[in-house]
């Protein structure tokens, strides 16, 4: 049989330098987040997948912290080493001997004695008696009864000295091995101090520090002096390496009298092997459970950062793109905020190519419509030295001021249409009464004197519905100028003493504008035409009287507003069959939303 000594602590301590060279956590988490964005993964996919580990990180920490394990373990470790204290201290008081081998009755007593009688040793001679543990007839019954237990057991006499230590029990013929230190100390690598900081998170502080007294006074342990008295005591510890050692004395009795104290101690690392095999197995529960959630917070990140990127470069190529026109992935087919996503970024670039066309076209327009009155005004500028006479200078005059003119009201109406769409950006929508702005800018109109006699009327239907039932959200002034436009273009085809008829209605969840005029219509072919840019058909009113772009900026502003305008003859039916209708005049219909539907 061999007996293991006590193996010294081959736990290295780390000093203040190993301390300042150990990596923060902020480092650590750094690393962590470069490591897997050397895999390949996305920023969105790495905090998936960090966030639902984070959620089963904190959730395995709670369960090794704070679970019951441990501290029922130590309850049931101290009840069965005060049971194993009874039975090995019965066993031991009942191989205590007598000092003597006589006793004394006391001589009066037996001359008093009558026949028949006998005598006997009072109480105070049995008080007196000790009965004393011999070492040489307990350590034995020690031995065996405290070897198959793997626990230290220490018997103390009744003033605190060490009688018997379970370490120091050796039969003849037992051969003593001692292991010997390991040559130098090694450098603790990173799995150490990983595994060293993770035991100092879970070791409890709020335990005495074991120490070891060897052969002083027993009276050192408090549990010792409480069993001394005749009470079982058992106090928990831990040793300078963390580990749990649980001790139980119980005290040595015959004829209820104290003979000494049996100290049981659990060797340090016992209990928390078994709570370490526990934690390794939930450690192995988490670190599957950790493999699916990674797997499955994968699969979830496809579905996510996937076309998320797929966006991202398709706006990227969209940015970059010149030579041809960039598209959006197209995930609409998806029911989810991806789905939503993508339309919008697809709606998006498509209103961006629409007004980048938009833009070219009305460059182009506006190079066009320039460059007829310049041309005109070079030709006449060329030709004035060349006049011969008066007549022909006056009339190179006139055809100057003209383009003069004409390029300025050009410049005008191009300025305003260019920063149009910018005051609307820009300024924040109100609500709009339709009656009170149509019954300004009619009472404007009707109050400037012209010589055509032409009036504007208005005529509101449903008025008793109240003002509230013409509101709409938008700026005052830009739908002012919408109305102007299409009064001043219904004048302008209007006979002289004609009427504009121009009427407000309420129609379902819009408010109606219509501006009628009696003058010889919109041709067939050109009723969408007039809504273009520089397009214009009065050949009544000669060439370069109008720059086109008041019907092109009134449509501009009313589909700013999620409005729209549109364009209709006003016809009678005939009266005869087989009769051609008669066109009345032209009719402008402006539908606005209403703000209280």
């Amino acid at each position: 049989m061999s007996v293991d000594a006590e193996r010294p602590d081959e736990i290295a301590t780390v000093d203040a330098d190993d301390d300042a060279a150990r990596p923060s956590l902020k480092e650590r988490v750094k690393a962590a987040f470069l490591a897997l964005r050397m895999l390949g993964f996305s920023s969105l996919t790495r905090r998936i997948v960090i966030l639902n580990l984070a959620g089963l990180v904190a959730l395995l920490s709670g369960i090794l912290y704070l679970n019951q394990f441990r501290a029922g373990l130590i309850d049931a470790r101290v009840q069965s080493l005060l049971i194993q204290g009874e039975i090995i201290a019965g066993a031991i008081a009942s191989s205590a001997t007598v000092d003597t081998n006589q006793l004394y009755v006391d001589p009066d007593r037996l001359l008093e004695l009558q026949a028949g009688e006998s005598a006997s040793p009072n109480d105070e001679g049995l008080t007196s008696l000790e009965f004393p543990i011999n070492p040489e007839r307990v350590a034995p019954v020690l031995r065996r009864l405290v070897t198959p237990t793997r626990t230290r057991a220490r018997i103390y006499d009744r003033d605190g000295a060490l009688l018997l230590d379970s370490r120091s029990l050796y039969a003849r013929g037992d051969i003593l091995r001692f292991d010997l230190p390991p040559p130098q100390n090694r450098e603790p690598t990173l799995i150490d101090q990983a595994v060293r900081t993770v035991k100092r998170w879970f070791r409890r502080s709020d335990l005495p520090i074991y120490e070891e007294i060897g052969a002083s006074n027993g009276r050192a342990y408090p549990e010792v002096k409480r069993a001394i008295s005749g009470t079982p005591e058992s106090i928990v510890r831990v040793n300078d390496n963390g580990e749990i050692i649980v001790s139980v004395a119980v005290p040595i009795q015959r004829f209820r009298a104290v003979t000494g104290v049996l100290l049981l101690s659990t060797q340090g690392g016992d209990i928390d092997a078994i709570v370490q095999a526990e934690r390794f197995a939930i450690v192995r529960v988490f670190l599957v459970a950790a493999a699916v959630m990674v797997v499955l917070s994968l699969l979830l990140a496809s579905t996510i950062a996937g076309p998320v990127r797929k966006l991202a470069d398709g706006a990227e190529r969209v940015r970059n793109g010149v030579r041809r026109r960039a598209e959006i992935p197209d995930f609409t087919n998806r029911s989810d905020e991806i789905g939503h996503l993508s339309g919008a970024l697809r709606d998006m670039t498509n209103a961006l190519y629409a007004r980048m066309e938009a833009i070219e076209r009305f460059a182009a327009d506006v190079a066009h419509e320039l460059k007829n009155p310049l041309t005109s005004l070079r030709s006449a500028v060329e030709t004035l030295p060349l006049a011969r006479n008066e007549d022909s200078r006056q009339r190179l005059l006139a055809v100057i001021e003209h383009d003069v003119r004409r390029l300025d009201r050009l410049i005008s109406d191009i300025s305003d249409a260019s920063r149009l769409d910018a005051e609307l950006q820009r300024q924040d929508t109100e609500p709009v009464d339709v009656v009170k702005l149509l019954s300004t800018v009619i009472d404007m109109q009707n109050s400037v004197t012209r010589d055509d006699g032409i009036a504007v009327a208005l005529t509101v239907t449903d008025a008793a519905q109240g003002r509230d039932a013409y509101l709409v959200l938008g700026h005052d002034s830009r739908l002012a100028q919408v109305v102007t436009n299409l009064i001043d273009n219904a004048r302008s085809f209007s006979p002289e003493g004609a009427t504009v008829r121009v009427l407000c209605r309420r129609s379902k969840a819009s408010v109606e504008i219509v501006v009628e005029d009696s003058g010889p219509g919109i041709r067939p072919d050109a009723i969408e035409k007039i809504f273009e840019r520089f397009y214009t058909d009065r050949p009544d009113q000669g060439f370069g009287q109008n720059s086109g772009l008041g019907l092109s900026i009134s449509r501009q502003i009313v589909e700013a507003h999620n409005g729209r305008i549109r364009a209709e003859n006003r016809v009678r039916k005939p009266v005869n069959e087989g009769d051609e209708p008669k066109i009345l005049g032209a009719r402008f219909v402006v539908r606005l939303p209403a703000a209280l539907a």
